[in-house]
């Protein structure tokens, strides 16, 4: 799974490509596609506000076709290609789906000269969350741990 860098500058130039077009079609620039063994796998679109949905980024699209093409949720042995350092939420994603390697050309700073909040993201997470300015408690209840105990004593489930 070694990529040339002839490789990752084909792709990256692809996902540039993708993030530009997106704007005339009422979408965030922002651009992706997962890759496996050289080939593309799938393509995601920032649709943000497109579709009014705050979780459709373009890394998260393009996750989540390649889920639907590979049927499964790992993606392991995948590269991730994106037009721009992935934010938090598409960095978790990425770990989440288990690709072996991300790669971005833009950077966070690139991200928040365009207005967009990925910057100011990374330093809140940074900081303790008593800073935050949108409160994030935990309330233990005696039931707190009950999901994980079922989970647990689920012989047929599938570990991710």
């Amino acid at each position: 799974m070694n990529a040339s860098a002839a490789d990752d500058t084909r792709w990256l130039e692809r996902t540039v490509e993708l993030a530009t077009r997106n704007i005339a079609n009422g979408g965030g620039p922002f651009g992706a596609v997962i890759v496996r063994d050289g080939a593309l796998v799938a393509e995601g679109q920032n649709r943000v506000t497109a579709d009014l949905d705050p979780t459709a980024h373009a890394e998260v699209m393009a996750i989540r076709a390649a889920c639907t093409v590979e049927q499964s949720f790992s993606l392991a042995g995948a590269t991730l290609y994106t037009s721009c350092e992935p934010c938090p939420l598409c960095l978790s994603a990425a770990l989440w789906a288990r690709v072996d390697r991300v790669v971005f050309a833009a950077d966070r700073h690139d991200a928040a000269r365009g207005g967009f909040d990925d910057l100011e993201f990374y330093e809140l997470f940074a900081r303790d969350r008593s800073t935050w300015h949108i409160p994030v408690d935990s309330v233990r209840i005696p039931q707190s741990p009950a999901p994980f105990d079922a989970w647990l004593a689920n012989e047929a489930r599938t570990d991710y």
